[in-house]
């Protein structure tokens, strides 16, 4: 979850739509399109089945979509000879999967058109991708989302916290979507699976410390790996994966490294900078708590600011405004 610094704002209208998720509800679409929810999941879970990299994919672009507009599809618009879009903001110029959200609207726009949103997609696909491994949904999605009319790659890159942040700044990132410090630690948690960009963290391994060295806050066995799979600081292709031994599985392992001072993010060892985070993050060792409290944290993240009723569009397309 990379990019970005971060607009300090917390409005009324943000804390209301994190609170009470605007109109929100269960099975939104079981009046007006019985099977959306199934067809989303059947589409995804064949993706996934076929590529493995995918449900960090999905996860993180649901993220970065909540974090700019809110939860509002924005994320998935192209950009136009006149405009540049999100998806083209530095942050999201590494984001993957959008074709299949295309395929899944595609299915929907030919058994009910014009009713499911391209945010509910989303929000859909993050959960289903994530829940593939356990063939069982892991949290509750509230749908009845509307998609944004805007896109605007500059709000991406002021909104999506950035992997260079310390604790203060992501603090405030979280603070400003109604997202609270418990939040930010669980949310770190989908970092045990994808993978990150050198030129996102090289600089923790490369004259850190003025004079060559590396970051002292990160682990010096760890550190070392990690020169020999980026070679450089100007390494801007090389991936390596985010929870090293479990990159592709989805469970706890990320804060059990975290503890050892492998987080490989700034932002992700800040964590420990603060007590209390320090506190939750040594909680969330327990499998048990982290899958309930990931569960609860996706919610409250997926109805950030969210467009309902008449606000907004339903695209026909989610990479085109109507």
């Amino acid at each position: 979850m990379k990019g970005g610094l971060v607009l300090f704002l917390i409005t009324v209208v943000t804390v209301l739509g994190v609170c009470h998720g605007g109109q929100l509800r269960k099975k939104f679409y079981k009046e007006s399109c019985p099977q959306a929810e199934e067809i989303v999941k059947n589409i995804i879970w064949k993706s996934v089945a076929s590529n493995s990299t995918l449900p960090a994919k999905f996860l993180r672009m649901h993220f970065h979509d909540c974090f700019v507009r809110g939860c509002d599809g924005s994320v998935l618009i192209d950009s136009t000879p006149n405009n540049s879009a999100e998806k083209d903001a530095i942050p999201n110029q590494s984001l993957g999967g959008f074709d299949v959200i295309e395929e899944v609207k595609t299915q929907l726009e030919k058994t009910c058109p014009g009713v499911v949103s391209c945010a509910d997609i989303l929000a859909l696909a993050a959960r289903d991708s994530v829940s593939f491994q356990f063939k069982k949904p892991l949290w509750k999605v509230l749908t009845g989302r509307r998609d944004g009319r805007i896109s605007l790659a500059s709000e991406a890159l002021a909104n999506i916290p950035s992997p260079f942040f310390n604790f203060t700044a992501l603090k405030q990132s979280f603070a400003s979507k109604g997202l609270t410090v418990h939040d930010l630690v669980v949310l770190s948690g989908g970092h045990t699976i994808g993978v990150g960009h050198c030129n996102f963290f090289s600089n923790r391994l490369y004259n850190f410390t003025g004079n060559g060295g590396a970051d002292p806050s990160l682990n010096p066995q760890y550190a070392a790996f990690l020169r020999t799979q980026c070679r450089s600081l100007a390494d801007n292709t090389t991936i390596v994966p985010m929870d090293p031994g479990s990159g592709l599985n989805f469970d706890n392992h990320y804060y059990k490294i975290l503890l050892q001072n492998k987080g490989l993010f700034q932002s992700d060892a800040a964590l420990l900078t603060n007590k209390g985070s320090n506190n939750i993050v040594e909680e969330l060792t327990d499998s048990e708590k982290f899958f309930t409290e990931f569960a609860q944290s996706m919610k409250r993240m997926g109805a950030i600011e969210v467009l309902t009723g008449s606000s907004g569009e339903i695209r026909k397309k989610c990479n085109v405004i109507n």
